[in-house]
């Protein structure tokens, strides 16, 4: 368990009314100057719109690896979108650390903080309209490029250029790429849900989730989420 790399992006923002008829959103997030102070419900400089389907204890932290943008400038979009770290509404940004990297439960020392993986990301309509990409929420999802977020288990300060060292890991045979691949999938079996349900470290509304997707007359609307 060597997996330690720097934190080369750090990024906070504030709700705001972006576009006319839509509820504010703060997905847009700007790079934060010297350490922040993160406490259990994420960056005190930080925060979100809709604290019903954001923020909260179990995504204080939103981590979007800068790997995938170089994928996102390839697929030339018609857009002036900067596909840049931090241009995802992340507030954690790192190289060398993608979704195969790293378990659902890993803990990691983050600054003086400590952090422990509990979700993926479920990508929402409000990234359609930030990027000007009509499609950019079903692509995110569809390509598992979601990033994760953090519960915080240790309040603490963090900067730019600090240290991001995983500490403990819990579920080796977990990896993101394989639990984001799950919770997208229609096809999953019953008895790949209910191995995801009983996590004790996942975030409690994708163990619900799971849960119900063991029963096979159980489907999910997912338009609402994607398309607004």
């Amino acid at each position: 368990m060597t997996t330690s790399t720097d934190v080369i992006g750090l990024f906070v923002g504030q709700p705001k009314t972006r576009w006319a008829g839509k509820a504010p959103s703060a997905i847009a997030k700007f790079a934060a100057n010297g350490s922040q102070h993160l406490i259990e419900t994420g960056f005190t400089s930080d925060d979100q719109a809709d604290k019903k389907v954001h923020g909260g204890a179990d995504k204080a932290v939103h981590h979007y690896p800068a790997d995938h943008y170089l994928y996102w400038q390839a697929q030339k979009f018609s857009t002036s979108f900067a596909f840049r770290s931090g241009g995802f509404g992340e507030n954690v940004s790192t190289a060398g650390l993608v979704e195969s990297d790293v378990c659902i439960g890993d803990v990691f020392e983050l600054g003086s903080a400590a952090v422990q993986i509990s979700q993926g990301r479920q990508p929402c309509w409000k990234l359609n309209m930030h990027t000007r990409v009509d499609e950019m929420a079903i692509q995110v999802q569809k390509t598992g490029k979601t990033g994760w977020y953090y519960r915080v288990l240790q309040q603490g300060e963090v900067a730019k250029g600090d240290k991001l060292r995983l500490v403990e890991r819990f579920h080796e045979t977990w990896p993101m790429d394989r639990l984001i691949t799950a919770r997208f999938d229609k096809n999953i079996t019953p008895e790949v849900a209910l191995e995801a349900a009983a996590i004790t470290e996942l975030a409690q509304g994708w163990r619900t989730y799971f849960t119900k997707r063991a029963k096979s007359n159980f489907s999910e609307d997912q338009s609402p989420r994607l398309v607004g």
